[in-house]
């Protein structure tokens, strides 16, 4: 494993959600010191911080084990948006009832 790429994706994800290495440590519960180790590769980190890395970075586990191209909240957002305005409403209130049926399902085996 590439534990210095690991730590890059890491800081990548780290500051597109703003935080500084001592915030992020701090919601994960590890030093800060700890954190700037992950982030160089210096470190190995454990499953159980890694698990606590993606869930208060809000990415999957994958997405800090490999490397993908940055895509902000934000820019997902847009992305649907533009797709939506393209749609009739009744093509509109389908994909509405899609998406309750899908945060329904996420919630009930997430």
């Amino acid at each position: 494993m590439d534990y210095y790429a690991i730590g890059q994706q890491i800081r990548k994800f780290r500051k597109a959600n703003s935080f500084s290495q001592e915030e992020l440590a701090e919601k994960v519960g590890i030093s800060t010191t700890h954190m700037s180790h992950i982030e160089t590769g210096n470190t190995k980190l454990s499953l159980a911080v890694l698990v606590k890395l993606s869930l208060v970075l809000e990415v999957s586990t994958d997405d800090i084990l490999f490397e993908h191209p940055l895509i902000n909240k934000s820019t997902l957002i847009d992305k649907i948006i533009t797709n939506l305005e393209k749609c009739s409403s009744k093509e509109l209130i389908i994909i509405l009832d899609i998406i309750n049926a899908t945060q329904i399902s996420l919630s009930k085996h997430l």
